[in-house]
């Protein structure tokens, strides 16, 4: 079937280390988006608690209910217009990471195609006369390797789009809070 059990080996090893690779890119490119989300979270954290500061003290100099009100409202819509930021600014981290998931996806897909039509070429071409069914049994290894790799890339997929989900629900929330 094969010229050498060598080429066997190396083109299934192939195929091992693009699912790896493949995962090891999504693992990384996830810390990274994570790594982001907690940056933004810092930064806005402590932005919230400057104006949170700062309000307070200007509600401490207020001299009377009325101005207590007035620096209440002038308050609301800073604070609404930082929400507003921090959603974009997490959707926009969001969709950078399912982009770069889908790109490393994609470009890990196209090459575990290749190798593996490489493969079952090599397979089908040197076939022996009576050995169809080791040929089937190769070919039928080969598609469950792939179809593994496949489920990895989808399963990736799947978790960012339940974390834009939970991300979108989230913001839901604090821009209409009902």
């Amino acid at each position: 079937m094969f010229t050498s059990p060598e080429q066997f080996a190396a083109t299934t090893k192939a195929l091992f280390e693009f699912q790896l690779e493949t995962f090891n890119t999504l693992a990384s490119k996830t810390v990274q988006g994570v790594e982001q989300v907690v940056a933004l979270n810092m930064a806005t954290a402590k932005s919230s608690l400057e104006d949170q500061l700062a309000a307070g003290k200007d509600l401490s100099l207020a001299r009377d209910p009325k101005a207590v009100l007035a620096v209440a409202a002038s308050k609301v819509q800073p604070g609404m217009t930082n929400a507003k930021e921090y959603h974009q600014q997490l959707g926009e981290i969001i969709t950078e990471m399912r982009d770069e998931f889908n790109r490393a996806a994609d470009a890990h897909m196209t090459e575990a195609k290749t190798t593996l039509s490489a493969l079952i070429h090599d397979v089908t071409k040197n076939v022996r006369p009576g050995s169809e069914n080791a040929v089937q049994i190769v070919k039928a290894a080969i598609d469950n390797a792939f179809a593994g790799y496949e489920q990895v890339t989808t399963a990736a997929r799947q978790a960012v789009s339940n974390v834009e989900a939970q991300i979108a629900k989230a913001s839901a929330q604090v821009t209409d809070p009902q």
